[in-house]
């Protein structure tokens, strides 16, 4: 295996619904600050100059994407995304195929993640470039956190020292995500993200430190906090 492969590549999976968002708009195609949010996530992602090409995963049935600038936009393509997150990133990857060697490096990020700033992705690749496997980015869980039973009863109070709350980008090996995710799903193993397909291949990623402002936009008011973050930014 090369220690530093010369080509990133990056792929955004966009063909969900955002059912938790109570609008008829899939959540990626909401107005953020003047933009959509999958604009303002591809955005980011395209201020990185390390990161030659990113493959988003739509819907068969958008008729959203067109309209967008990044629509035409050389350094994007376009490929059928699946019925779950998992399947949408493995046609993403497998798009890839006769552009990505085994060793490259392939960085997956939320369609719904849009305050991600583009010099901590630069840091992370570079940060994670010699790793075997690769990482993904998280924060430390600051509140206290309680196992509960089935009656929503508290069963435990666990020990957060120890605990990270995943975020996304997640950076890996492409060779190695494809056949992680591949031998996972025909498994019937649940993918929540694409580092427990990795784990679940007996793979340890590497953390990297993120920040809190990297949030998900998952429920309405996630769209405000959003707007806040980039205004402070300046965005």
């Amino acid at each position: 295996m090369t220690a530093t492969p010369s080509h990133f590549w990056a792929v955004v999976p966009a063909a969900g619904i955002g059912s938790r968002m109570q609008t008829e708009t899939p959540k990626q195609y909401l107005n953020l600050a003047g933009k959509t949010v999958l604009s303002r996530s591809l955005g980011k992602l395209l201020a990185v100059p390390f990161i030659e090409r990113i493959m988003v995963a739509l819907s068969p049935n958008d008729a959203v994407w067109p309209s967008l600038p990044e629509a035409s936009e050389s350094r994007i393509s376009t490929v059928a995304g699946g019925s779950e997150r998992a399947d949408s990133v493995l046609a993403a990857l497998k798009a890839l195929d006769s552009y990505a060697a085994p060793d490259d490096w392939v960085l997956v990020h939320d369609a719904a993640r849009p305050c991600v700033q583009s010099a901590a992705i630069s840091r992370m690749l570079i940060t994670l470039a010699d790793h075997p496997v690769g990482g993904i980015m998280a924060t430390p869980i600051a509140d206290t956190v309680k196992q509960v039973d089935a009656e929503q009863g508290i069963a435990a109070t666990l020990d957060r020292s120890r605990l990270w709350a995943a975020q996304t980008p997640q950076l890996f090996r492409y060779g190695l995500l494809v056949a992680a995710l591949e031998k996972a799903l025909d498994a019937g193993v649940t993918v929540t993200d694409e580092a427990s397909a990795v784990e679940w291949a007996g793979h340890t990623p590497k953390l990297f430190s993120g920040s809190r402002t990297n949030l998900k936009i998952t429920v309405p008011e996630d769209l405000h906090l959003a707007e806040l973050i980039l205004a402070a930014e300046g965005e």
